[in-house]
Formats: structure tokens, C-alpha cells, sequence
């Protein structure tokens, strides 16, 4: 090992991050607020939220100093849910159901367009998939009949309906909108408890889960609700909430020990320190900003509008766009990386040139921004950018 070397951690920097429009889709949701910057340095000490533990509750819902048992109660409330936990992330989340609604083996139906983590959590509970496929382009939309399609197969396979079901409210690819009422109904039907994955929702927009009829609502932290990672939320209907966050009831044979009140989907506790903070100080910033929607979907909709101004470019997903994360199909783009000495580089550096970063480098044809959080000029900036770009190598704005 080089001490000199290590020596250089101390110093380690996050490249772009002042002085630079980030619209990398994963990261607009997460900034965090003021509150949240001074929390995370009041909290960064390991477990730094567990100093007012009550050693007969042993249990992070139970902490009131910070108030820690008072924002979970406030953040099921919020989501209209009855019951809600942090986690570490929201896969963790989507995991903790599965592994509790699910025995190895059963089936669960998800839609097309899930996250990634959606099939590892599943695999990873021993679980077997069935897809709800979405419909072709240009929208790739999810449909009720889809589900219906796919529980009613799972039925006559089985026989018997799959164990859950998980709709993923705004995929990551196309940032499209999906209503979860219809599928939940449908899977009501059937007995089917519906899970969202809501990582690209709540946080950022309404989402009321009671509304939306879905029994557990999975959500992202670090995603969508100004805090740091690692952060989940895993929010719960009633009769669901017994169930997954069943109690530990295992004595040890020689000791006699046992842990009644350790909820054992989460290993008793889940997220002790900064990350919990940053979430906590948040929460009166997000509750207020999610009310500002429309207004974000309007700078969407807008930019879109200016993008597909621009020779050979055109937005894939539902439209008019109902979310701020955008996917982008560019053939112009694409043809002059064909040439360029920078190849596919060349667009992630003429951004970065004019203060935009969060387009992946090397991307050209397709590509996924975000506007959430930007400011009306901030937009106007990154719509003028890539007008500026094009007109540059040649490619019509009309």
C-alpha cells in the first residue's frame, strides 16, 4: 500500500458539480436541499441517529431525538399509506416485499419496462417472472390489459394467481406515466396484492397510494426525495404491513435469546445516520415542492418541443410528456458522430463546453435527460445549447 498515494483521498472532489446544469435523469430528484446540507454534516458520524435509542423499543421507528418515529408516521400519512419505513434503497424495498409476500417458486407478474433491480430482487427471493408487455413504438405503453393478460396465464399454469404483482409507476427508459388504478383493480380481482415502484414519482410529484388503490409503495431516497444515499422508503396498506413487517420470533436453543421486536424483513434496523437525516430535514422541502408538478411538466413538454425543432430528432414515450425524465432518439446526432474525430464524445463535450453536464458520454442516438428541478431559464439554456450544437454541424433547426 502507497501512503502517499491514499494520502490523496483526503482530497477527493466531485467533478461538475458547481457552476454546471446537471441533467443526468437519476440525479435531478436527489439534489438535496439547504436543511439537508447541514444535516448531513450535524449526522455524519456512523450511527449518529441511534444516540436516543430506547433500549426497550430497540427499534429505529421508535427514536423521537431526532424525530425520527414522528416523520415515519408523517411520510405513510403523506403517501396515504398506513405504515412507512426507511431502507436503504428502493430495491431493497421492492426485495423485502417480494421475499415477504412470496414463497420461493411462486410467480409474480411485472411490467415490461421494470427496472433492472425489479429482476434481481425477484431472483433473488427464488421467484419466477412473468412480464407485462408493453406495446410497441413510438409510446411503448403499459396496459391494464397486459396484467390481466399475464394473471390470468399465471392461473391456468399454476393454478392459482401469482403471489404480487409490481408496476414500475414511471419507468426509467422512456419516462412514461403509468395509472396504477386499473392494474390494481384488476389485480384485486384476482387477489393479487400490487406493489409500485414509485423511484421516479413520489418525492418529486403527488402520489398518494391510498388514491391509487396499490397496497405497498416502494420509493427512492436518494432518487427523488433530496437525500443522500443510500435511502429507500417502503410504505405499506394495513393488512400488508403485518405481513412484511412480521416480528422476529426465533429463540436461540442454548441462550434463550430472542428479539420480539426486531421487524425481520429489515435485519431490525436500516438506516442509522446521515443518509436518514438528510431524508428528515427534506421532508418540509419535498412536501412543498411536489406541489409545483404541473409546472415541471410544463418545462418538459417545452423542451421537448425545442429538441424536436432540431433536424432528425424526435422524443420516444407517450406523448405529450406527463414526467420530466425525457428519452431522445437523434439520427442527426448520430450522423455527424459518424464523422467527427470524437466519434459519439463529441456531444457530451460540446454540452459540457456550455455548462451542461448528465448526458451520458459516447451517447448519441439515444439518450435520456431530466428537467425536474431546473429553473425556466436553466431550460431555455439546455434547449439553446442543442439548437447551438446542431446548427453548428450543419443539421436544420426549424
Amino acid at each position: 500500500m502507497d501512503r502517499e498515494k491514499i494520502g490523496r483521498y483526503r482530497e477527493i472532489r466531485r467533478e461538475y458539480r458547481s457552476g454546471y446544469i446537471n441533467v443526468n435523469p437519476i440525479q435531478r430528484g436527489g439534489i438535496l436541499s439547504e436543511a439537508a446540507r447541514k444535516a448531513l454534516l450535524e449526522f455524519g458520524d456512523g450511527y449518529s441517529i441511534c444516540d436516543f435509542c430506547p433500549p426497550k423499543e430497540a427499534r429505529l421507528d421508535a427514536i423521537k431525538r431526532p424525530p425520527v418515529a414522528e416523520f415515519m408516521e408523517n411520510l405513510a400519512q403523506f403517501l396515504g399509506m398506513d405504515v412507512a419505513r426507511v431502507t436503504t434503497r428502493c430495491r431493497e424495498s421492492k426485495f423485502i416485499a417480494f421475499r415477504m409476500l412470496c414463497k420461493p417458486g411462486d410467480y409474480v407478474v411485472v411490467d415490461s419496462l421494470a427496472h433492472y433491480s425489479t429482476y434481481l430482487a425477484a431472483e433473488l427471493a427464488m421467484l419466477k417472472v412473468k412480464e407485462a408487455a408493453h406495446q410497441g413504438p413510438p409510446e411503448y405503453r403499459i396496459t391494464p390489459e397486459a396484467y390481466a393478460k399475464q394473471i390470468e396465464e399465471v392461473e391456468k399454469e399454476a393454478g392459482r394467481p401469482p403471489a404480487a404483482a409490481l408496476l414500475t409507476h414511471v419507468d426509467s427508459t422512456y419516462g412514461n406515466l403509468v395509472d396504477p388504478k386499473p392494474i390494481a383493480e384488476i389485480c384485486h380481482e384476482h387477489g393479487v396484492p400490487l406493489i409500485l415502484n414509485a423511484a421516479y414519482t413520489a418525492g418529486v410529484m403527488p402520489v398518494d397510494g391510498g388514491k391509487l388503490q396499490v397496497d405497498i409503495l416502494a420509493g427512492s431516497g436518494h432518487k427523488s426525495w433530496a437525500a443522500s444515499a443510500p435511502t429507500g422508503i417502503l410504505a405499506l396498506k394495513g393488512e400488508w404491513a403485518e405481513k412484511v413487517l412480521a416480528r422476529s420470533s426465533l429463540r436461540g436453543e442454548w441462550t434463550g435469546r430472542s428479539f420480539p421486536n426486531k421487524e425481520v424483513a429489515l435485519l431490525g434496523c436500516t438506516v442509522m445516520g446521515a443518509p436518514l437525516a438528510t431524508l428528515i430535514a427534506s421532508f418540509p422541502h419535498v412536501v412543498e415542492r411536489v406541489q409545483r408538478w404541473d409546472e415541471e411538466v410544463r418545462k418538459a413538454q417545452y423542451l421537448v418541443e425545442q429538441l424536436e425543432r432540431i433536424e432528425g430528432v424526435r422524443q420516444l414515450g407517450v406523448k405529450p410528456k406527463q414526467h420530466t425524465l425525457i428519452y431522445v432518439e437523434s439520427e442527426g446526432f448520430y450522423r455527424v458522430s459518424k464523422t467527427h474525430k470524437r466519434r459519439g464524445f463529441f456531444l457530451y463535450e460540446e454540452l459540457r463546453d456550455r455548462g451542461i453536464v448528465g448526458v451520458q458520454p459516447g451517447l448519441t442516438r439515444h439518450f435520456k435527460l431530466n428537467t425536474y428541478g431546473l429553473s425556466w431559464e436553466e431550460v431555455k439554456h439546455v434547449a439553446e445549447a442543442f439548437q447551438e450544437i446542431a446548427r453548428k454541424y450543419g443539421l436544420s433547426v426549424h
